[in-house]
């Protein structure tokens, strides 16, 4: 019922979890939006659902947490106040206390080395929202971030809430070596690996973790599907005793969700290099 020369300026922009095909744009009109959005033509209101919850992506669990939190009085951030490095010893304490290792590093970073049971969100991505996916607020949390990055990765944290970060670990490469003995190395197949692994007497099981709108425009046959964002709550769905690999549609969530499974236990577990694309890309095989 607003008139056309209502401005609108959205509280979520382009690339936000919070809906689908969200424009680019930082302010607009109602006049504007009912001549070029998509779910304000006129329809029912049967079909206005139907159209605006198709191929939504899954909410991160951190959305009904900060749901709660937006109601309740919670003091500001303090910056100033951020948690302190800690000594490779105090970190480890901490870990050894039940705090979670989330390393910010990139997947290739962290594939060549990390301590074991870390779960690796990189911060060059949607850092913020992906952490709060795998990561539960009530956990306590250590961090290892790239070089000084330490203070941008905690207040991201804050920023969703989860202002229970412990610290983070100082010089972290040159903590490692002293570390060897609980540092592990990731495994990562290539498209054509994958591809042998699956022709194989025991191929592996595939796991997709991207969005189901993604999935819709092409699978790997005989795959299982649980979006990264539900993942932390469905692990029980992934076959216990089996090979899995994860794909998402290039690398980055696959490596974030690669790292949850092997921090609830799992020991084989690899991701895809590339990711779905890579997969798309492989030659047609070769006649026998």
């Amino acid at each position: 019922d607003l008139p056309d020369a209502v401005r609108v300026f959205p509280a979520h922009g382009a690339g936000s979890a919070c809906g689908k095909n969200l424009s680019t744009q930082r302010q607009s009109t109602i006049g504007e939006q009912r001549a070029t959005n998509y779910a304000c033509r006129p329809m029912s209101r049967e079909k206005f659902v139907q159209l605006v919850t198709a191929g939504q992506p899954s909410a991160p669990a951190y959305f009904v947490y900060d749901a709660i939190l937006n109601r309740r009085e919670h003091g500001l951030f303090d910056a100033a106040a951020a948690p302190l490095p800690l000594s490779v010893e105090e970190f480890m304490r901490r870990r050894a206390d039940g705090a979670v290792v989330l390393d910010a590093r990139s997947p290739q970073d962290f594939a060549a080395g990390h301590l074991r049971g870390s779960v690796n969100v990189p911060a060059d991505g949607r850092f913020a929202e992906q952490a709060g996916m795998v990561v539960a607020p009530e956990q306590d949390v250590v961090v290892i971030a790239p070089q000084d990055r330490e203070e941008e990765i905690v207040t991201r944290l804050a920023r969703i809430g989860f202002d229970k970060v412990g610290g983070y670990l100082r010089e972290p490469e040159g903590a490692f070596p002293a570390l060897a003995e609980d540092m592990t190395q990731a495994s990562r197949l290539t498209a054509d690996e994958l591809r042998s692994a699956l022709a194989g007497a025991e191929p592996p099981l595939v796991l997709d973790v991207r969005n189901t709108a993604e999935r819709e425009e092409g699978r790997i046959e005989g795959s299982l599907h649980i979006p990264l964002a539900e993942l932390a709550r469905r692990t029980e769905e992934i076959p216990a005793g089996r090979p899995v690999v994860v794909h998402c549609a290039g690398g980055h969530r696959s490596s974030i969700a690669a790292s949850l499974l092997r921090h609830t236990g799992r020991t084989d577990v690899s991701d895809l290099l590339g990711g779905y694309g890579a997969w798309l890309a492989l030659p047609a095989p070769a006649d026998v």
